[in-house]
């Protein structure tokens, strides 16, 4: 069962704009050494919305093979448009992932029913756990507790990454949610009193940075250890600040790619982290214990 620190994955570009997939194992492998709990691929950190049907496919695949059952793997296929992400969640469903992770359609800005309708097809189409994720700061469009309860009635659709940043929300899901109902947090500034409201893990974006201290705050925080998992939480807080100074993943790619872990590629339309903030993300590092090689 899906807990913990599951971490939306970067996804490493080489000089040419391709898909990098030695950087890519070296992320896995690192991910797994550090105890991270499962791996988002192809999300928004991802850069899902640049990748290509095929490198979208691609990348699902060659990161479940990497990956060789060590941690979960959950596919982001989530769009605006209905078919394709029916189409893009059964192109990759018999790669062996272990769930999917969907999005709330963005800019046409649909109704309730219409999102009830969006998600049930696509939990209808597929046989894998289907985690909803809620993030109307993107999308616009906000999924409500009410539109959850009648999702979670799906026998696929078992979670939801709530990332309103309102503890407030959290409550009004469980209050009409089975208790079987996961949640996770998608803000990495709430984590902590997300879990002890009763949620059961984070999507985070830290966790490319820290995996180790992600998942060791996760773990404190469910067992009630409220002490020592604040004092990680303090840790990271200046860290969590500094990876959205600008529009995700912008910052987060450039502080992997200081790490040694890929090369500094983004897609356009983001662009490259400004030197403004270099020194803000380098102290916040430091001050989260990471190592930079020189």
């Amino acid at each position: 069962m899906l807990k913990g620190s599951l971490v939306a994955l970067v996804t490493p570009f080489d000089d040419h704009n391709r898909v990098d997939y030695a950087a890519l194992k070296r992320l896995i492998d690192f991910h797994v050494a550090e105890g991270t709990d499962g791996l988002v691929i192809a999300g928004t950190t991802g850069e899902s919305a640049t990748l290509a049907t095929e490198e979208h496919i691609e990348l699902i695949g060659r990161a479940v093979e990497i990956s060789a059952g060590r941690l979960p793997i959950i596919a982001g296929t989530g769009s605006n448009s209905t078919a394709q992400t029916v189409n893009l969640s059964v192109a990759v469903r018999d790669t062996g992932l272990d769930g999917y992770l969907l999005v709330v359609p963005y800019y046409n800005k649909p109704l309730q029913e219409g999102m009830y309708r969006h998600f049930s097809a696509v939990a209808d189409a597929v046989d894998k756990p289907v985690i909803l994720y809620n993030v109307p700061g993107r999308t616009v469009a906000d999924l409500l507790p009410e539109t959850v309860a009648r999702l979670a009635k799906h026998e696929n659709i078992v979670a939801i990454k709530e990332a309103t940043g309102d503890i407030g929300r959290l409550r009004d899901i469980q209050a009409i949610v089975s208790p079987d109902f996961r949640l996770f947090s998608g803000d990495d500034f709430t984590v902590l009193p997300f879990i002890e409201q009763g949620g059961h893990g984070v999507v985070t974006v830290s966790g490319n940075v820290v995996p180790a201290q992600m998942a060791e705050l996760c773990r404190l925080a469910s067992a009630g250890e409220r002490d020592a998992a604040k004092a990680i939480d303090d840790r990271l807080q200046p860290l969590n600040t500094a990876l959205f100074v600008e529009s995700n993943p912008i910052p987060v790619k450039w502080a992997v790619s200081k790490m040694g872990m890929i090369e500094p590629h983004i897609r356009l339309p983001l662009t490259e982290f400004s030197d403004q903030y270099h020194e803000q993300m380098l102290s916040a590092m430091s001050g989260a214990g990471v190592e930079i090689p020189a």
